[in-house]
């Protein structure tokens, strides 16, 4: 009975795990041209999310005025397997940073984030994409 406990206790304490969501990079996919796949996560704090270069020439970057306060900015290198870890709540909007005037952009909302403030200078086809990705997600706007 004793090692019953015990075991229940241990398993009870255990901490979460997190987890590594996955995003591809394309050129193109059934979803359209200059994608990440998929264009929205909502994660939990302390998850990460690799970054795969699935078709060449992509990296991920953090849009520097759509980030929460307090959050690491990061920029991987083209054709980079890249894993960043969000631990900051709040949304994070992401750029390719070759692409991101021909739309190439996805949130990532980790926790129970709020308002998403599109920045003025987003290009057209960014602020397409990211208004196609709030309407899509019920995101705040």
């Amino acid at each position: 009975m004793k090692s019953t406990f015990a075991v229940l206790a241990c398993l009870v304490a255990m901490p979460a795990f997190a987890e590594v969501h996955e995003v591809g990079m394309f050129n193109r996919s059934e979803n359209g041209p200059m994608i990440y796949e998929p264009s929205f996560l909502h994660i939990a704090p302390g998850d990460s999310v690799r970054f795969i270069p699935s078709q060449p020439s992509h990296n991920a970057a953090t849009i520097d005025t759509m980030i929460p306060e307090g959050a690491a900015p990061f920029k991987s290198k083209i054709n980079e397997d890249f894993t960043v870890a969000f631990d900051v709540p709040g949304n994070y909007g992401i750029k390719c940073s070759p692409h991101i005037a021909m739309g190439m952009v996805m949130l990532i909302q980790v926790g129970d984030a709020e308002d998403v403030a599109l920045p003025d200078n987003l290009p057209k086809k960014a602020r397409e994409r990211f208004e196609a990705i709030l309407a899509a997600h019920h995101a705040p706007d």
